[in-house]
């Protein structure tokens, strides 16, 4: 089998070398799209979102709220407009993200103790610039309203510790786990650069052996093998597999060396767990091609499958919300068990035992070739089943 595997892997780097699409799958637009993730995500936090402010007070204390609003890392004070029909106009031109309303009367009603208000109107459309505009806007209006009290209660004789606990009587001490700075990039990156590699695992699977059954090619493709499935697909597979794990180092540099993302546990572990994931793809490419023996169908199911992946992983939407069906159907997916082992090790440095019962799972998706290896054969063997696109 040795010698079998080794006829093989000649045959298809000499296909790899023939076909320059095969260098670009395995190399150039991996590298790419990690580059292009990279610099998306390079800011980290999302700074400076425009949004529009209708002062209809126009007093020093109403200019002393936009300030401070402008201040904000996420807000940027990019229009002061005449009414709300303007700013309602520059949000649907999406112009701004959102208004900023400060009523009549504001500084007078401060003035005299009477209650005030200072509305936000934000677009929900973009779910990050909102909670980020609403946290921020929030915190300004709440700090600016209890420095007036703190400075009312001093007034009337109070010390400044004394006015601190009337002003705020119950103190909220946050603590963030994990990702402290609020880093979209530390959350994202790591997800979309896994997913640029199964997309292309899966791709190269398919396409690789495919376009075998397409070009009337898998006849020679199993006689160099020596009529061995495994030595035929082992031989075929392996400049895929060692290109796609070239990626993973890449993408580990990036994301852990250039970006900075948090690196609490074992690189090792994520290391062996990109290789598995890479292998489980393959292997789940394999499987669709072999079932389906039709290339332009199995490309279309296995970008299907792969997209789903990323809604069922939990990192937008958490698992443990999710209906309890859904939650086991989101295991059917290897990039679900390698994103728990990234937060595991990346973020929260979990010892590696909680990791392995994950990894056992991405192994499971490695023995799906076994139970196809016979009609692998058969269609690869019998000319009924090539020259499908």
């Amino acid at each position: 089998m040795f010698d079998a595997t080794i006829r093989v892997l000649r045959r298809e780097w000499g296909r790899i070398c023939r076909y320059p699409v095969y260098i670009a799958l395995m190399v150039i637009l991996p590298a790419v799209s990690f580059a292009f993730f990279a610099v998306l995500f390079s800011a980290g936090v999302a700074t400076d979102i425009p949004i529009a402010v209708v002062d209809m007070d126009k007093t020093p204390t109403s200019r002393t709220v936009i300030s401070m609003i402008d201040a904000t890392p996420s807000a940027l004070v990019a229009y002061q407009v005449p009414d709300m029909a303007e700013g309602e106009r520059m949000v649907r031109e999406g112009k701004v993200l959102g208004v900023v309303y400060i009523p009549t009367d504001f500084e007078k009603d401060i003035m005299s103790n009477t209650r005030t208000s200072v509305a936000a109107y934000l677009s929900g459309l973009n779910i990050t610039a909102n909670g980020l505009l609403s946290k921020d806007i929030q915190t300004t209006v709440t700090t600016f309203s209890s420095g007036i009290q703190l400075q009312v209660l001093m007034k009337n004789g109070l010390s400044e510790k004394q006015a601190m606990a009337q002003v705020l009587p119950v103190y909220f001490d946050r603590h963030i786990l994990f990702n402290p700075y609020v880093n979209y990039g530390y959350y994202l990156l790591p997800s979309f650069l896994p997913m640029m590699l199964m997309i292309f695992s899966l791709v190269l699977t398919v396409y690789s052996i495919g376009s075998e059954l397409k070009n009337y090619s898998a006849g020679e493709w199993f006689n160099t093998a020596g009529g061995s499935t495994g030595a035929a697909l082992v031989g075929k597979l392996l400049p895929y597999t060692a290109a796609m794990f070239g990626m993973a180092l890449l993408m580990n540099t990036i994301m852990y060396k250039w970006i900075g993302v948090p690196l609490n546990g074992s690189i090792v572990v994520l290391t062996v767990a990109a290789f598995l994931f890479i292998l489980a793809y393959q292997s789940i490419g394999i499987l669709i091609i072999t079932v389906l023996s039709n290339l332009r169908m199995s490309l279309s199911i296995g970008g299907g499958y792969s997209v789903l992946a990323f809604t069922f992983s939990g990192l937008t939407f958490p698992r443990m919300a999710m209906d309890p069906l859904l939650r086991i159907l989101s295991y059917i997916f290897p990039f679900t068990l390698y994103t728990d082992i990234f937060i595991d090790q990346a973020m929260r440095g979990a010892p590696v035992i909680y990791s392995i019962r994950y990894m056992g799972l991405l192994c499971l998706f490695i023995v799906l070739p076994m139970l196809c290896l016979p009609r692998l054969k058969k269609i690869a063997t019998h000319s009924e089943y090539w020259g499908k696109l």
